[in-house]
This record gives C-alpha cells, sequence and structure tokens, in this order.
C-alpha cells in the first residue's frame, strides 16, 4: 500500500501510514475546535490569535502574525533553503453571528465550515507531531501557515502576503479539509467588479421620463450576459448580487452590482476583460456608470506531468484512490502564477460545503492525513535536491 517513491524508502512510508491511522480522531476534534472560533473573511483575527497561542504546544518555532492577521510556524529541517509551505484558510464564507456548535459523531462531523477549512487548518497544524511520532526529521524547513482572505472578497490576501514574505518558498501544498482526490493544478484566475449605476432618480408619476438607474442597469447586465465566450478554455461572466431603488413609486437613482469573471488561461481572461470594461465605459443617456475592480486572481498552470502532481497523484493511488486533476481558486493560484509548483489536496470527503449543514466523512481522514504527510516529506526530500 505504500508508494514506490525514493523519499518515502525503508520503514518511512509504513511509519507515516500507521501514524495517519493514529491521528485521526485527534485531528477531527482539533478542527472542532477550530470550527468554533468564528473567522468571517476579513474578521479572521480571533481564530488567527488561537491557532497562534496553539502552534508552541504543537512544535512550531518562530511563529508570528503579520498585520493582517496571517499565522506562520516553523517546522525545522536539516536545511533551511528551499522552504515547503504547507497552506490552510483560516477564514469562512459565514459571518460572525452563526450559531457553529460543530460536532463530531460516529461517522461524519457537522458545523459550518467544519470543512472548509477547520479541518484544513487541524490538520497542517498536527504536522509537527505526526512527523515526530513518525521519526521523521524533513530535508528542508516546512513552513505552516494559517492565512486569511482566501474565501469571497478576500482576493487571497494572506497567500500573496505570506508568499511575498517568503521568498525562499520552493513549493507550496495547500490545504482544504473536503476534497479528497482531486488534485488542483489548474489555478482559476478571476477579476472582480462593483458596478455602480446612478441617474436623477425622482417620483414615478411626477418626474416621469428621468432615466432610471434599474433600466440603465439592466440593460448593462443584458449587454453583459451577450459577449461570446469560450467553451474551451472555460471561461465564465456571472453578476451575484444587486440591489438598489428606494421605492416602488421611485425612479431609482442608484443601483450596485457585483461582477464575476473567470478562466482557466490567462488570455481569454484577459480578452474578457476587456470587452466587459468597453460596455461599463460606454456612454449611457442619463446615467453614469461607474466601476472599480474588487478582486483579482491570476491564472496558471502546474503541468500534470511535474513532479509534485506526480507524487500527490501516485500517493493516492497507493492507497487506493483514483486521483482527479481538478481546476480551481484556491490558494495555490498564487504560487502556480509566480511559477512556483504548487498543488492544492483535500483531507476527507463530505458536502453542503458553505451550508450550515455542512460535513465531512471521518473515515477517510486518515487517508487524507496520509497524503499530506508524504506529500510533506517527499516534496521536502526532492526541493532539498533541486529536483522538483
Amino acid at each position: 500500500m505504500i508508494p514506490p517513491l525514493p523519499m518515502l524508502a525503508g520503514d518511512v512510508g509504513a511509519a507515516l501510514f500507521n501514524v495517519s491511522r493514529a491521528s485521526a480522531s485527534e485531528a477531527l476534534s482539533l478542527a472542532a475546535e477550530i470550527t468554533a472560533v468564528p473567522a468571517p473573511t476579513g474578521e479572521e483575527f480571533g481564530r488567527s490569535a488561537y491557532v497562534a497561542e496553539l502552534m508552541p504546544s504543537l512544535g512550531f518555532e518562530q511563529i508570528y502574525r503579520d498585520d493582517i492577521g496571517d499565522v506562520v510556524g516553523t517546522l525545522p529541517g536539516k536545511i533551511a533553503a528551499r522552504q515547503l509551505l504547507v497552506a490552510a484558510h483560516l477564514d469562512t464564507v459565514f459571518p460572525a453571528t452563526t450559531v457553529v456548535g460543530p460536532s463530531i459523531g460516529p461517522h461524519t462531523s457537522t458545523g459550518p465550515g467544519i470543512g472548509d477549512n477547520g479541518l484544513g487548518v487541524a490538520a497542517a497544524l498536527m504536522l509537527p507531531g505526526m512527523l515526530r511520532q513518525a521519526g521523521v526529521l524533513t530535508e528542508t524547513d516546512i513552513l505552516v501557515t494559517g492565512n486569511v482572505g482566501e474565501e469571497g472578497l478576500g482576493d487571497l490576501r494572506g497567500m500573496k502576503a505570506v508568499m511575498d514574505a517568503h521568498p525562499h518558498v520552493g513549493a507550496v501544498i495547500a490545504l482544504e479539509g473536503h476534497n479528497l482526490g482531486r488534485v488542483t493544478h489548474v489555478a482559476v484566475g478571476s477579476q472582480r467588479y462593483r458596478v455602480t449605476v446612478q441617474g436623477p432618480g425622482g417620483h414615478s408619476w411626477g418626474d416621469y421620463g428621468n432615466a432610471s438607474a434599474i433600466d440603465a442597469a439592466a440593460s448593462v447586465i443584458t449587454e453583459l450576459a451577450a459577449i461570446p465566450l469560450p467553451k474551451q478554455p472555460k471561461t465564465t461572466l456571472n453578476v451575484g448580487t444587486i440591489s438598489g431603488g428606494i421605492s416602488v413609486n421611485t425612479i431609482a437613482p442608484d443601483v450596485e452590482f457585483l461582477l464575476d469573471l473567470r478562466s482557466v488561461e490567462k488570455e481569454p481572461l484577459a480578452q474578457l476583460i476587456s470587452s466587459v470594461e468597453r460596455i461599463l465605459e460606454s456612454p449611457r443617456s442619463g446615467v453614469r456608470v461607474s466601476y472599480e475592480v474588487i478582486g483579482e486572481r491570476p491564472a496558471g498552470v502546474v503541468h500534470a506531468e511535474s513532479r509534485i502532481i506526480r507524487l500527490a497523484s501516485s500517493i493516492l493511488e497507493s492507497i487506493g484512490i483514483q486521483p482527479v486533476g481538478d481546476a480551481s481558486s484556491t490558494d495555490a493560484n498564487i504560487p502556480i502564477s509566480r511559477g512556483i509548483p504548487a498543488v492544492c489536496i483535500g483531507i476527507t470527503t463530505g458536502g453542503n460545503v458553505h451550508r450550515e449543514d455542512e460535513f465531512v466523512d471521518n473515515a477517510p481522514v486518515a487517508d487524507g492525513l496520509y497524503q499530506l504527510l508524504a506529500l510533506t516529506v517527499a516534496v521536502s526530500g526532492y526541493l532539498a535536491q533541486g529536483q522538483l
């Protein structure tokens, strides 16, 4: 069951495998503790402080928090150069007022954010203890971060800050609590806008004839929806929210909508951005249309035959899981866009992501922990040899 990888030769692979089985229950318990601390995007400081307090007792050194709430700890290896970064985002999509109440059941564990990303954070934090129990010292230093700003309008700002602060990172493993079996190596790029339409307003009867911001916004959105989009590479446009107006008998003076553009490749995204901005900048009778960019996530690809992707896939295959190459928008977007080998992997299966009845499956957690341990050891070894 242990993959034939040079970095996992001898008893190393077996030791990691056994430790992953012994650690699954602890990982779920720690995930529940982390999930119980609110961490909406932009308000992660409470969870950030909690994670920073845990790190010393878990075996991390050189622990610090930056100004936006990213927490970084070091697990020293044999050499400090060419560090491996393991990243798990702290933030959730749920407001701070959400009643969490995570629960560990016999087969599934539930709670809003337990899989996205309480379990991912817990797995990252347990790396020093699991490696110590297995008797493994990695070839390079391992940096572990609980980073902010992965969800929604967070714009991957935490991952950007962590990468900027650590120029010697040579590879990245991003973690999500869900998605065991997926090997995310294609970074879906995106650009997001806040579009505002403003008009004179007025009474629906007495000022009839004044331009309506709602009518104008509808016209703009219709034009945006008519932009031809390629199916390959997949490229999308979505108006996610719209708000405005005052009352049923008022000519709407203003409207705001949020716009999301995505593609798996840079050039189609750039072409779509150009088409969208041309429409938004076109003159409109009686109203003013303005926009601001509120999010930019870079696109990129790590080739499926690259060593880090082959390692992640072969480790899954060794424990009977068929890997699925995947495209998504994750913390791995940032290193991938910078030409740094990176992958995003999951710890277990589950469902109802971004819902209050979110759950994770307990049994596969051991497999996810094994993939994380084996991939960490193998990637660190290849990094030290300059072969990644």
